[in-house]
């Protein structure tokens, strides 16, 4: 790659890094900003829901915005939309105008997050110079999610809002520096290319609900998480009948006939389901039950991190030698020998009985982020190279609410008392959550995922009828 080449890439990987420790941080910082704000549990849930109804909600919207609006020119603006609202949360002084910035800082990384990829994927040919910029892409991604954790517990230390405000000195050198390096391109061609607002907004508030019931599955009746999720299932159905008789769809169903893209976003559900779920459980053991400090459990984790460096330099050469989809399937296996592993985690185990269990989710990043995401944006038409991106992402948060519901309904329902065996019990019955989607993405991930399909390829008699 050319020096520019180097200098595009590594601002778009620290974009994906931002938005990635940006969530990690703040999942270490939330009982220290309780402390502070005052905030009841509900009030600090909605912290954490309000960024992910915004980043999960709008990240289709903001995927074809940036294929139909200029990926450049929505990457940009998005960035300075992150940068302002991550500084309003970091000053705010109460709950209410924390989660609104919450939320604006979610909604701006739906914008900018699809846009910085498909910059990657139409930026660089497809086949080897591609395939290692996304893996150099993933891997700094996957490092923001893993090493998220051990910044936010130094910064919280000093003081949580550093938790906000460190984001905005980031985005700020990224801002100058993406001015500056990633090269204007000719304005899309729009013929043909109006903006699809029903469809915009009738899946964007069906993410919305959907995102918004399984968040809240724990914390609320069955029967407002039912209607909930009707609802949604409802604004599904009516987007896709939008979609089968709109001239410019916000979405071509016919993408969803590449057996390989499919795959691939049922992959990234299960194996975010399952990192989140399992970092929620592994830090609620570290801290309640063995009473470590914030920085001792942030340090503990700090070896999951390891696929920063092992993702650019050892994952490429696998990939060249056994391909996309064998080295994904080895990533997935890893992520479940994992949490299977976390089982044995007991009331005095040693930090060097943890380490084998953490290993293998540092090396499941390692091997399942970048080819994952080379699988989900391989194929598919330049135009459409956002879409792609925003379904992606749209399947790691869907993915992230899913497992966190998930682990924290078990965790409560098997929880019997607040002795320490108890909460040990809940612990285990809730790792189960993680295991089980982690085994049901090596399945999914067995059956040839990354073999190229022609469905992707646009025909306009399919694009009409879709």
């Amino acid at each position: 790659m050319k020096a520019r080449e180097w200098g595009v890439l590594l601002v778009l990987s620290g974009a994906i890094f931002l938005e990635g420790i940006d969530i990690a941080m703040l999942n270490i910082a939330l009982p220290s900003i309780r402390h502070d704000l005052g905030l009841s549990t509900g009030s600090l849930q909605w912290v954490v829901s309000a960024y992910v109804l915004g980043y999960g909600g709008f990240m289709l919207l903001g995927g074809r915005a940036a294929d139909i609006l200029g990926r450049r020119q929505v990457f940009l603006a998005a960035l300075v939309v992150f940068l302002l609202f991550s500084g309003l949360g970091g000053l705010a002084q109460d709950g209410a105008v924390l989660i609104a910035a919450r939320f604006v800082t979610g909604l701006a990384a739906a914008f900018m997050t699809p846009a910085g990829l498909s910059i990657i994927t139409t930026g660089f040919e497809e086949g080897p110079k591609r395939d290692r910029a996304l893996m150099i892409y993933g891997a700094i991604g996957a490092g923001g999610f893993t090493l998220g954790m051990v910044i936010g517990g130094l910064l919280t230390a000093a003081d949580w809002r550093w938790v906000f405000f460190m984001p905005v000195g980031l985005s700020l050198v990224l801002l100058v520096a993406a001015a500056v390096l990633i090269p204007r391109s000719p304005r899309p061609d729009r013929t043909g290319q109006r903006f699809d607002l029903l469809g915009g907004l009738t899946i964007t508030a069906a993410v919305v609900l959907l995102v918004l019931g399984v968040e809240r599955a724990a914390h609320v009746s069955a029967v407002w998480t039912a209607g909930t999720v009707a609802a949604s299932l409802a604004l599904i159905a009516a987007f896709v009948a939008v979609e089968r008789r709109t001239a410019a769809p916000l979405v071509r169903l016919g993408i969803f006939r590449s057996a390989s893209l499919v795959r691939a976003n049922v992959v990234g559900i299960l194996f975010m389901a399952g990192f989140f779920g399992f970092q929620f459980l592994a830090v609620l053991y570290l801290q309640e039950l063995r009473g470590w400090s914030t920085i001792e459990a942030s340090l503990a984790l700090l070896v999951v991190g390891i696929d920063v460096a092992l993702a650019p330099t050892v994952t490429p050469k696998l990939v060249q030698r056994f391909g996309n989809a064998p080295v994904l399937l080895a990533g997935l296996a890893a992520a479940a020998a994992s949490f299977a592993l976390f089982f044995t985690a007991g009331m005095e185990s040693t930090y060097l009985e943890l380490l084998p269990s953490l290993l293998f989710m540092g090396l499941a990043f390692t091997l399942a982020y970048g080819p994952l995401t080379i699988i989900a944006t391989n194929g598919i038409a330049e135009d459409e190279q956002g879409l792609a991106g925003g379904l992606l992402y749209t399947s790691f948060q869907f993915g992230a609410a899913i497992g966190l519901a998930g682990v924290a309904a078990v965790n409560v329902a098997a929880t019997a008392s607040d002795a320490p065996q108890a909460l040990l019990d809940g612990y285990r019955a809730a790792m189960l959550v993680p295991l089980g989607a982690a085994v049901a993405a090596v399945a999914v991930g067995a059956f040839n995922l990354g073999r190229r399909t022609p469905a992707d390829v646009k025909e306009p008699a399919l694009a009409g009828a879709a």
